[in-house]
């Protein structure tokens, strides 16, 4: 591959040489800065690289030969392309999280040299550029493990990891693309630059130049409230092995200097001639000064047209780009004093891009001192905003974990809430779901959120104080969302989540023991009552069971209509809210 690319870099070179004698204008030099973004494709973008938009910069030279169309260039630049963020994930007795040995970000610097063409239009210039060289790769070093705890064991498995024989080989690279100068004078240019770049071989010399990764497949998925006592039994016993070469599309911007003769002003001509034309020729009107404004870009909800904060907005002009993120009211920080010129704003949230707004000359020529945009943001989801609080207080904890499932497909999300105690989980259209802390020493209940029957157009924002307790020896709590069939004590599906909530806090913490009781309201007999409510307790306290919570560390208990928690006893007439009050499941803790 290496004797091929330089043979065909000969063949060229000499051809444009030869085809340049005849012409009498001298070829020009010209070199150039540029910077911009870079976005990964393939499998270096996908599950194998995982590599993320990153951004690229670098210089070039280029010596164009007689006539100055075809010429000859060498390109210097380099790479980076992020990771995205790992979050740790729990399940019910353990978590998988990612350690780095090195950077999270492949870093890359090339350089390349090949052929040249220019055209042009007017004062728009066009060159195409076609290089090959070498590329310094360093690739980032990581490995995400599973670790898990059993009362009689514990252990971890690596699931993912790099696996390079080199973190930083070296690779044969290409790279092409197109130059779209404006010439401001006869020296000076701004140009944009699109350009596609890619390794062009497996090894160079003796090395292998690709990046390579092991991994354990998935054999099922792996949920929250799983109890693992066996990795095996999730992933396979046999890792295997991928790999996937360095590709990326690069659109940039920057400036370049064009070397040889400035332009020559006209020789004066005689006296008398030069004052008959003044005389004729009206003076120049005086050079307008520079129109500055402040930009002030504004975020909105396309549906419901409410002010968006969090955004992160890009304003981008002549190769640089103003970054911040929109406050309560929508309105990211203001470009103050900004030159008269052409600009481009968007912003992105959540993995959702905004439309993009331009400013042209035009808008600076309005009235007034500010110019005001709108872009808007379209996510169909809803968003649910939540804030993790002490139960009897409501003070707002921090670093507390929660989890959001899906009611339907059973999927979760995990988050931690920040330093002001909130949480933020997007929310699909039209889908119930259910959401709790798991901490260590804490407990929560299991709070229900759902979107059926709200209107996207009227609603952006769904709350939640999602309130946490202290787990402490005889303490109380009635078991929110537990409902039982009429007459029946079996568990329903949806009772089922509620109870996964207690498997969790079981689990979290090893030395608590709990009694599960089961309460009626005054309708029917007494001893029935009794009865159905030992047959509940015993029901759920069972169900804990079969999810691995030792049977010694749970007692059931029934008390059908003996614990009334408000004045509904025999022949009390009440409303069916009231009865409602006392048909109830409770936890007591008995030792921790």
């Amino acid at each position: 591959m290496k004797t091929l690319i330089i043979s065909s870099f000969c063949l060229l070179i000499s051809y444009m040489v030869a085809a340049q004698t005849k012409t009498r204008e001298p070829g020009q030099w010209q070199v150039g800065v540029f910077g911009g973004g870079s976005q990964p494709l393939g499998t270096y973008k996908g599950e194998i690289g995982k590599a993320r938009m990153g951004y690229t910069a670098g210089l070039f030279a280029d010596k164009y030969f007689g006539g100055n169309h075809w010429g000859i260039g060498i390109d210097a630049r380099y790479l980076q392309h992020g990771l995205p963020a790992f979050d740790s994930v729990f399940f019910g007795n353990g978590y998988i999280a990612t350690t780095f040995n090195s950077p999270k970000s492949f870093r890359h610097m090339a350089f390349t040299l090949g052929p040249v063409y220019r055209t042009a239009i007017g004062s728009l210039e066009i060159e195409a550029f076609a290089k090959a060289g070498v590329m310094l790769q360093q690739f980032p070093d990581y490995t995400q493990t599973m670790t898990y705890t059993t009362p009689l064991t514990s252990g971890s498995i690596d699931i993912f990891s790099t696996a390079n024989p080199k973190d930083d080989p070296k690779a044969w690279v290409g790279v092409g693309g197109l130059r779209f100068n404006y010439k401001l004078n006869d020296n000076w240019a701004l140009f944009l630059q699109g350009d596609y770049l890619s390794t062009i071989s497996r090894r160079f010399s003796k090395d292998s130049s690709e990046y390579y990764v092991s991994y354990r497949p998935a054999l099922k998925p792996l949920n929250a409230n799983d109890i693992v006592d066996d990795p095996l039994a999730f992933y396979a016993e046999k890792p295997e092995y991928a790999r996937t070469y360095t590709q990326a599309v690069n659109l940039t911007a920057g400036v370049k200097y064009i070397f040889g003769k400035k332009h020559e002003p006209a020789k004066p001509r005689p006296l008398p001639e030069v004052a008959q034309e003044v005389a004729k020729t009206p003076a120049p009107a005086p050079k307008k000064e520079e129109m500055k404004k402040d930009i002030l870009v504004v975020v909105k909800d396309r549906q419901t047209g409410l002010a968006l904060s969090g955004v992160r907005v890009d304003i981008a002009y002549e190769g640089n780009t103003f970054t911040s993120l929109t406050n309560a009211n929508g309105e990211a920080d203001r470009l103050k004093e900004a030159t008269e010129g052409s600009y481009a704003a968007h912003g992105e949230k959540n993995g959702v891009a905004t439309t993009t707004v331009l400013i042209t000359p035009a808008d600076f020529k309005q009235s007034g001192t500010v110019i005001y945009k709108e872009v808007f943001h379209d996510d169909p989801r809803f968003t649910l905003i939540g804030e993790t609080v002490e139960c009897a207080s409501e003070q707002k904890l921090k670093n507390i974990n929660t989890t959001l499932t899906n009611s339907g497909s059973h999927t979760n999300m995990s988050q931690v809430s920040d330093g002001e105690g909130k949480f933020i989980y997007q929310l699909d259209p039209a889908t119930a779901y259910t959401i709790v802390a798991n901490q260590a020493g804490k407990y929560s209940q299991t709070e229900q959120v759902t979107t059926q029957g709200l209107d996207r157009t009227k609603t952006l924002y769904v709350s939640l104080k999602l309130g946490v307790c202290n787990l402490q020896q005889g303490s109380t709590w009635v078991l929110k969302n537990i409902l039982y069939d009429l007459d029946k004590s079996f568990i329903r599906s949806d009772a089922a989540t509620v109870l996964d909530n207690v498997v969790n806090i079981m689990k979290q913490n090893p030395t608590l023991r709990i009694e599960l009781s089961s309460h009626t309201d005054s309708r029917g007999s007494d001893a029935y009552n009794m009865s159905l409510s030992r047959r509940r307790a015993e029901a759920a306290v069972n169900y804990l069971v079969s999810k691995g919570v030792e049977k010694n560390r749970l007692t059931a208990r029934g008390y059908g209509e003996t614990k009334p928690l408000n004045e509904c006893v025999n022949g009390i007439n009440c409303s069916e809210d009231q009865h409602q009050q006392n048909r109830r499941t409770e936890i007591k803790v008995l030792s921790y």
